[in-house]
């Protein structure tokens, strides 16, 4: 149980790291359908690939909406500006469990981009000892949106398709 609570909190940390950053702060990502790898190692969790149909609107929205919710989980979120893209260092906690990363953001957000994030997440209910999880996110660019898809559309593996605007449901199904 322990080993899942770390692995929402690194993948949380992940998203939050990704798209925490102000509207201003990360680019918009070009409109249209981004395919979205995640690889993880030091994890049980197994390679998923997700498909994100987006527009300028929704990629603002999720940065306006990730916002509040990182504020309630994450005692500390700093992005910064690099030479070759973005750095983001973030502690956060959920259900006990406190995961502290570090991400380094890189690519064009017109074509392609990486998400690199290490972490370490400690405590839970059994205390967890410090596990390291390394995650990748590559994105990329595939043309535009299905026909049958509407920016935020989310459509993770097997098919299950979620809007981010409906954000706040989420946030529902974090554990206390």
């Amino acid at each position: 149980m322990t080993r899942k609570l770390a692995l929402l909190g690194s993948t949380l940390c992940l998203v939050v790291s990704a798209g925490s950053a102000s509207a201003d702060d990360l680019p918009v990502r070009k409109a249209g359908l981004w395919e979205m790898k995640l690889v993880t190692s030091g994890s049980p969790m197994p390679e998923m690939t997700m498909q994100h149909c987006t527009d300028e609107t929704v990629d603002k929205e999720m940065n306006n909406n990730v916002s509040p919710m990182a504020k309630q989980i994450c005692s500390k979120q700093d992005i910064k500006k690099t030479a070759t893209g973005y750095v983001s260092d973030s502690e956060c906690s959920v259900a006990g469990v406190n995961t502290t990363s570090h991400a380094e953001i890189t690519g064009d957000f017109n074509s392609a981009y990486t998400v690199k994030t290490t972490s370490r997440a400690q405590g839970g209910v059994a205390g967890a000892a410090g596990r390291d999880t390394t995650m990748q996110l590559e994105a990329k660019w595939l043309g535009a949106c299905k026909p049958d898809q509407k920016a935020g559309d989310i459509v993770m593996p097997g098919g299950f398709k979620m809007n981010v605007r409906d954000m706040d449901k989420l946030k529902a199904l974090l554990p206390k």
